[in-house]
Parts: C-alpha cells; structure tokens; sequence
C-alpha cells in the first residue's frame, strides 16, 4: 500500500496558504480554531479544574496529555480510532457525560484537518450523500438520547462486542477484500448507526469496520471517513450548544485545550502514514487496535453489568 510522498514542502504549503487552496486552509482553520477557543475560553488558573473530579490530579492530567497524543498519532495513521482510544480511558476516571462532550472538540478538529489533509471534497459528499444524510439523523437522534437518559456501560460494552467480532471476522477470513461492492442501504445503516453511537457514547466502530472492508485506496479511506464523522461532529458540536446544556463554555474550552495538544500526535501520524506502507501490515495495525480497544472497554464495562 502506497501513499502520497512523505516529504514536506514547508514553502509550497504557505504558498498554497497564501492563495486560499482548499487543503492547506481547512488544514490551518481547524487548527487555528481550537487554539482560539483554547485561548478565548481560557476560565482562569483557578478554574482550570473546577468542572472536573476533585480526584483528578496533575499527573493524572499529563496522562491524560498523553492518551490525546498517542490517540491522535493512530487517527492519523489509520483514519480512526481518536474516540475509541481516549474514551474509555478518560470515562473511568471522570463523570462518562462529561467525557463524551468534551471529547467531541478534538475529534472535529481532527477530522476536518484530515478532510483537508486527503483533499476530500464535494464529490465526495455527491457520491455519498445519503450515507452523510442518514449519519446527521443518526447524530441529532443521539444528541437528544444523551441529553435525556444515562446510557451507563451498556452501550460501550455492545459496542466493544462489535469490535472484538469484527476482529475475529478479519482474521478468521485473512483480511477480507472486498472491493467496490459495498451496499448504499447497508453503508446508509452503518452511516446511521455511527452518528448514533458517537453521540450517545463516542464510539463509533461501525463505519471504519464497514470502510476497513470495502475501501481499500488509503486516501479515500481515510478522506471519507472524515468527511462524514467531521459532519456528525460539527453537527453534534452545534446541537449540544443551541439545544441542551451539555456543551458548557468550560466544557468547550477543555476540549480545544486537549485538541491542541493532539495536533501533536496527528502531524507524527500523518507523517508516518504517508510513508511507503505494507498493506498487509496496516491490516494487522488495524486489527490489534480495534482488539486492544475492545479488551479496555470490556475492563471498563464487564465489572460494573456484570459483578
């Protein structure tokens, strides 16, 4: 598997900038706009963690620090994974509500950054417009979800469910290849469901699992699935604002806080994403991640259904 060429052109890309090309300004606003909110919303050194557990400590926090970097090493890598990595991880330590809100900024910057990145665009959106469609429904329906129930660990636990049988599926079958023969109802549903997923719970397996089987050109790969989870984000983003009390400006500012850091780990994936890759090895990455994944969710879900 081959990627685009690795090298970085540092002139070229202000260049570009500098005559608004569409890559290299979605790369900069979605950068730029978290390090304003960042600055912007900035509460004071005295409130830093005052919508936090008391129990959260500053080494806690760099840890923190450092599951948002690696998390958005693999996202840049792979295309996913930022959500499914620190989620579970930060949802054990502090309140589950607070973390699928506050971990909604850094992903939407991630994505956009990564739809400019891929240079996808509107012909993307015009092949696959019902799938988007169908992903915003799914996103708002579980906006309204989470703003008036409490899933607790019922839906991770499913979701890692998915995940682990995904994994045996792929291993099982050497890495199904199934190229061009994805279904529009079927990706509709899958669309659906990840907008749903991630808004109830911020983890959404469903569609990188269904891309992962049958897209395989790296670039749309990786471009598509950030078109549509950059819109299940902006539109998540939106709704918890304007309609709930979900997304607090302290809640907000968090966020981009912990999205600027990531810039970090995304720009060393990237990087190493664009190197020559191994086909067959970056499904063996996939893979040990999704099953790493659905091991931490089981550890964080399995005590508190089943013990």
């Amino acid at each position: 598997m081959s990627t685009s060429e690795s090298q970085i052109d540092v002139e070229q890309f202000l260049t570009n900038l500098r005559s608004f090309e569409y890559r290299e300004v979605m790369m900069v606003f979605a950068t730029l706009a978290v390090v304003a909110g960042s600055v912007l919303l900035y509460p004071g050194a005295e409130n830093v963690t005052k919508g936090l557990q008391s129990n959260v400590s500053a080494g806690l926090l760099a840890l923190f620090v450092l599951v948002a970097v690696v998390a958005g090493a693999v996202k840049g890598m792979i295309g996913f994974g930022y959500a499914l990595i620190t989620t579970p991880i930060f949802a054990s330590v502090i309140d589950p509500t607070l973390a699928v809100v506050v971990l909604a900024i850094p992903p939407w910057m991630i994505n956009m950054f990564q739809i400019g990145e891929t240079d996808t665009g509107l012909e993307f959106v015009r092949e696959e417009w019902a799938l988007m469609l169908l992903a915003v429904v799914g996103s708002v329906v579980g906006v309204g979800f989470l703003a008036e129930f409490s899933t607790g660990p019922i839906v991770p636990f499913l979701i890692g469910i998915v995940i682990f049988g995904y994994v045996l599926f792929q291993v099982g079958q050497n890495f199904v290849r199934i190229e061009e023969a994805h279904h529009p109802v079927a990706l509709g549903v899958a669309g659906a469901l990840e907008g749903f997923l991630l808004a109830v719970a911020n983890l959404g397996p469903l569609l990188p699992a269904y891309f992962h089987t049958f897209e395989r050109d790296t670039e749309r790969y990786i471009g598509g699935l950030s078109m549509v989870l950059g819109t299940i984000f902006t539109v998540r983003i939106i709704q918890m604002a304007l309609f709930t009390d979900l997304l607090t400006t302290y809640r907000l500012w968090l966020g981009c806080v912990i999205a600027v850091v990531t810039v970090v780990g995304l720009l060393v994936g990237t990087y190493l994403r664009r190197l020559e890759i191994d086909e067959r090895k970056f499904n063996w990455f996939v893979v040990a991640l999704l099953f790493v994944i659905s091991l931490n969710i089981f550890r964080n879900t399995v005590p508190a259904l089943f013990f």
